[in-house]
Formats: structure tokens, sequence, C-alpha cells
């Protein structure tokens, strides 16, 4: 069985005895800390793991195009600070890893608006000229393949900052509804320009809107603003036979999971364990076998002992059993993880049998 048919096998509950021993990847100290300890620079880590990515993708380029001109505005031993393609001012450290320290938007208000949107109109550059190449490579990956689908909050979250985000939704939400549906509309134009070259297993965006507290944006204005721009993607997917949409959004999810679900979002991803103690059995029993997971396995425990990461997989046994579960760490493995323990908890993922 190959890891995409292992997949779908999980996914829609079927017949499965294990789960995939999936290498996402670690921060740059991490990386730094194994090539000290024996990962070859020169190494395929999925190679040296014995593991296999997280899935394998196809689409078309849904951000701004054209990107605005990057511009360095300042560059010192220790950072850059920089105008990106985005249009934001950035400041980026050069020797650790870390969050850019966002200074300033060219994406203010309502009135920034349509020079963003005239950037994200359908296309023909926005599809690669070796789609048929990447189609082909795709299927013969032996990997669940996937369809990006955006983002209908996190994108406009970077591109304007929290602050101005918030104002745009108290003040001229109808523009952050067009927002929302530019996004929407663009990333079904996109579907539509590869669907009909190829089956994909599930449609899969990008939010990271929820942090500590909750999400950014209430739940209120999310079904008023947001989930019209989920469901017409969800409907697009559905007509190529895809039935699998999911998302990646860190932080404490829970107030938004009921309405995600509502609007066709079916697939959480990482659920993240963190301050929140966010626990995917606990979700699929307030949810049913319609919330699919992937993720939830504390990272912090790889930094403990093999005692404490045994207890954690031990945790997640019963989720596993019962599929629309795929056990991994819920972010990236910490520079705290030697090597040698982080081979040991992908040894003990494959020898896992239901």
């Amino acid at each position: 069985m190959t890891y995409r048919e292992l997949f779908q096998q999980i996914m829609f509950y079927g017949d499965f005895d294990r789960m995939p021993v999936i290498h996402w990847t670690g921060w740059g100290e991490t990386l730094e800390r194994w090539y000290g300890e024996g990962l070859p620079r020169e190494a395929n880590a999925h190679q040296f793991f014995d593991a296999v990515p997280m899935w394998g993708g196809v689409g078309v380029h849904l951000d701004l195009l054209p990107a605005f001109a990057e511009e360095t505005l300042e560059d010192t031993p220790e950072y850059r600070l920089f105008r990106d393609g985005a249009g934001v001012i950035q400041q980026d450290w050069k020797h650790k890893s870390c969050i850019p320290h966002y200074v300033d938007f060219t994406l203010k208000t309502a009135a920034d608006w349509p020079e963003f949107k005239q950037r994200l109109q359908p296309d023909p550059a926005r599809v690669p000229q070796n789609l048929d190449e990447h189609v082909t490579n795709a299927e013969n990956s032996g990997l669940p393949l996937t369809i990006s689908t955006a983002s209908m909050m996190g994108w406009i979250r970077n591109w304007m900052g929290v602050q101005n985000m918030s104002y745009l939704m108290a003040d001229a939400p109808e523009v952050y509804a067009d927002m929302v549906m530019t996004l929407a509309d663009l990333t079904c134009w996109g579907i539509d320009q590869v669907l009909p070259k190829i089956k994909v297993d599930m449609g899969f965006g990008w939010e990271d809107i929820c942090g500590r507290a909750g999400p950014l944006v209430s739940p209120s204005l999310f079904e008023k603003y947001v989930a019209p721009g989920y469901r017409k993607i969800r409907n697009k997917l559905e007509e190529y036979g895809v039935t699998l949409y999911g998302i990646d959004s860190d932080g404490d999810v829970s107030a938004l999971l009921g309405p995600w679900l509502d609007a066709g979002v079916n697939v959480q991803f990482p659920i993240e364990v963190g301050p929140w103690k966010g626990d995917a059995a606990k979700l699929r029993k307030q949810y049913g076998k319609e919330l699919r997971v992937i993720g939830n396995f504390d990272k912090l425990t790889l930094e403990q002992s093999h005692e404490a990461v045994e207890a954690e997989i031990q945790r997640l046994v019963p989720l596993m059993q019962e599929g629309g579960f795929i056990m991994m760490p819920d972010h990236l493995i910490t520079p705290g993880v030697a090597l040698d323990d982080y081979r040991w908890y992908l040894e003990r993922v494959r020898e896992l049998r239901f």
C-alpha cells in the first residue's frame, strides 16, 4: 500500500493497520544541531529518516501578481529591514529563526484595496508552464496530493497587520468581504486550471489566524464575511470529486472549529497542544467523524524523555485506531531535540500496529 492509499484509508475510515511515518522538518537551529550529531548536510532528510513528506501538491500561483518590488531599507550584521513582495516593511533577523517583525504596511485601509485587488486576478502567467510535468511527477510520487486553496484570513492579516485588519472589519466590512471573495474566486479559477488534469485527495490552505487567546476573527464575523468564501471553494472542489478540505492554523482554534466545519473545512492541522491543550480526541467526541485531524502530537515531549514520548503516543492511539486522524508533531521540531531521540520517536511510529 502506498502512502497515498494509506492516507485515503485513514481519512475515510477504511482498512489500515498503521500510521505513516512523516518527517516535516525542524527549525534552522534544530538542523544545525542534527548536522553536528550525524545528519549529513547533503542528505535527503526523508531518505535519511526513512520517512515521508506530509504530501505532494499541484496548483497555480495564487498570491499577489505582480508582487511588489522588494527594497532593502537597512542592512546590519544582525538584521535586514526591507519592503517585501506584499508591500510589508519587515525586520528579519539574520542569525536566528524567528517570526519577522512587521513595521509598516502598504495595505492599511479600504482605500488601498483596489491596487491589491488588481494583483489578485486570474492570469495565464499564474499557471506553471510545465504544469503537465508537475502533474506527472505528482501522480508518480505515491504521496497524497493536495491543491492549494490559498487563505481567506491569514494572508489578509499578513498584508495589513492585525490592527489594520481589525479596524477594516469594523469600519468597512463589505471591503473585507470583497477581499475574501476575491481570494476565493481566484482559488476557484486555479482549481479549474489544474483539476481537469489530475485527481487530488484534498484542497489545503493556510491561515494561522489564531493565537493563545483564540481567533483574530470572531465567529460571528467569520460567518458573515469569511464562510461564503470557504463554501464557494468547497463547492468547486466537490465538482471534481474532492471531499477533503483542510487548513493549517496554529494557536487555539477551538472557537472556529464549528464555523469551519459548517463552511466545509473538515481537516484541521495541527491542533497544537501548547498552552491551550488542544486535544484531538476531545474534539472528535464533540464534532464527530466529519472532523479529521493531522498533527496533535506535543512536539515538546521530544525534548523530555522516551517515557514522555511514549505516553504522548499512547494518548493518541485510540484516535489513530478509529481513523480520520494522522499523528505527527504539532509544529517544527525544536532545537532541544537530539537527533537520536527524534529517530527513536520515528521508529516508535513505524512500529505501531492496530
